[in-house]
């Protein structure tokens, strides 16, 4: 108990989901004499856990968020719509007239891909998200081309072997992508096949983007879509701590900052 009362924030943090995975839910009152500390130092630990997405509170304690489970992009789309359209206008601010980008799917990308609708013309974007696609076509300047595949509901995009051939086919200035969390073994994403699409514009790019705001920091997922050292840069909305800024630095990534202004 002694050792436990001595924990910093994040060690108290990650020793709750500890808790979580062993028990599903837990109350506060189980968590502070647990840990030693407070209900009330629970409760904002709750609160800020929850806000990051990686538990979901309920009445007099907290659940486990099931692993691997994002909601749908339409209802992800107006989570952090502030910050998310800072990291899509700084995005956009890299790409000229003449570029040809490969576009990923996913809240943070639509909020880019509608920057880019409004800021730039003269572009060609092969993207395998539906919305995106709709996001782009109200340009008559840009050349939207469509990816095949199959339909996710979920996820409004198109995956499986036959996208993943198509965007083999072509070579882009740019690949911009997201992803459900990221981690010192690099991002990674939630919904199956959805990594193999990103891994595969990743390929085909000069340079890429990805585009992430603080709430997937140090969030786990299904699958790793690639190590740190294959993202050439990240625009974010803070800039990471800890572990994970060390991981970032170490594998040179350059990270942008979105800043409110």
């Amino acid at each position: 108990m002694d050792g436990l009362q001595k924990l910093p924030k994040s060690g108290r943090q990650t020793r709750i989901l500890g808790e979580l995975r062993a028990s599903s839910s837990i109350r506060i009152s189980e968590l502070a004499a647990k840990l030693g500390v407070s209900g009330e130092t629970i409760r904002r630990d709750l609160l800020e856990m929850g806000e990051s997405g990686l538990l979901s509170r309920t009445y007099g304690g907290a659940v486990a968020r099931p692993f691997g489970f994002e909601p749908a992009w339409n209802e992800r789309l107006n989570e952090m719509s502030e910050e998310r359209g800072r990291i899509a206008a700084l995005a956009a601010d890299l790409i000229r007239p003449g570029d040809a980008l490969m576009i990923d799917s996913g809240s943070t990308v639509l909020h880019f891909a509608r920057r880019l609708a409004a800021d730039l013309k003269d572009l060609t974007v092969i993207t395998h998200s539906f919305s995106v696609a709709m996001a782009l076509g109200g340009n008559p300047n840009f050349t939207v081309i469509s990816c095949p595949g199959t339909y996710d509901p979920h996820e409004g995009n198109v995956t499986g072997a036959e996208t993943v051939d198509f965007l083999k086919r072509f070579n882009v200035n740019w690949a911009i992508v997201g992803a459900s969390g990221i981690t010192g073994d690099g991002p990674n994403e939630a919904r199956p096949g959805g990594a193999a699409i990103k891994r595969a514009m990743l390929s085909r790019a000069g340079q890429n983007i990805l585009l992430i705001d603080n709430s997937k920091f140090d969030r786990t997922n299904l699958e790793v879509i690639c190590p740190l050292r294959q993202i050439g840069r990240i625009i974010t909305d803070q800039l990471p701590a800890g572990g994970l800024k060390k991981a970032l630095t170490g594998a040179g990534i350059d990270i942008s900052v979105a800043k409110s202004d």
